[in-house]
């Protein structure tokens, strides 16, 4: 059975959508099945795999409405193993409509994404949720489809800001919605290792998250930020950069973590 894991964190730009990227390729790299499942209604994870959003006709926001089942609008990339179900501004009014949403019966609005992921979960060996910056409703439906998930932590001085709203969140969704939920990891990021000031945010990460922080911290990296916009994932543009290697360790880290490394790749 296939692994799903959440990346999520509710602030901006602390590395989401580039450590779901960088995750995915490099598992993938090592032969196992991945499906990036991409529910930001910005679509980053979508453009970042080289898709043209411009050109979509379905997304993952039709399968949310029960409009496709989710292998329709499942799409190939440039890399073996990788798959991605595309994110297109449609998706910027599902919070609302699952907010009007009455509570109870069959149809409960934080099981929509787990509903539509349930008859493809045999299909990967692990399926990453590149999560939108917020608590709402559809990060929500990720945690509730998510087998763990996994924190990245910017190494910036409000990095531990908001983290005990989300790990409450976590909580909630354990109790009520999910009690399989665990979580993966924190992954710090944007690390710099000149400063004073990101050495102390790191060692206060570690403390604050104990043996659930991963080993490698992800460096501030140009050639991180600069794949996306040429459509490729880390590995294929910048394999040799430092952003690079730790991703590919932190991958390596990952897949020993979940259990991954005993189980047989999917073909």
């Amino acid at each position: 059975m296939g692994r799903i894991t959440a990346i999520v964190n509710q602030k901006g730009g602390v590395g989401k959508t580039t450590t779901t990227l960088s995750l995915g390729a490099y598992v993938a790299e090592e032969g196992f099945r991945v499906l990036i499942l991409d529910i930001d209604s910005q679509g980053n994870a979508t453009s970042g795999l080289g898709v043209d959003r411009r050109q979509l006709t379905h997304c993952i926001y039709d399968v949310l409405t029960g409009l496709l089942p989710i292998q329709e609008v499942i799409l190939s990339t440039a890399m073996p193993n990788l798959e991605v179900v595309p994110s297109t501004l449609n998706l910027a009014g599902l919070e609302v409509e699952l907010a009007r949403e009455e509570r109870g019966g069959e149809e409960r609005r934080e099981y929509r994404l787990r509903r539509a992921v349930e008859s493809i979960i045999p299909n990967y060996d692990l399926i990453l949720i590149d999560s939108p910056p917020s608590l709402g409703l559809l990060t929500i439906n990720a945690l509730t489809a998510a087998d763990g998930v996994l924190i990245p932590v910017q190494s910036e001085y409000y990095a531990l800001e908001g983290l005990s709203q989300l790990l409450h969140t976590i909580s909630l969704v354990q109790r009520h919605l999910n009690p399989r939920l665990q979580i993966d990891g924190a992954a710090i990021t944007m690390h710099d290792a000149r400063t004073n000031l990101s050495r102390q945010v790191a060692a206060e990460v570690r403390k604050f998250f104990g043996p659930k922080a991963f080993q490698t911290m992800i460096p501030r990296s140009v050639r991180l930020g600069e794949a996306p916009s040429y459509g490729e994932t880390i590995n294929r543009y910048a394999g040799s950069s430092p952003g690079a290697q730790a991703y590919r360790a932190l991958a390596k880290e990952m897949i020993q973590r979940v259990g991954l490394a005993q189980q047989e790749k999917r073909k």
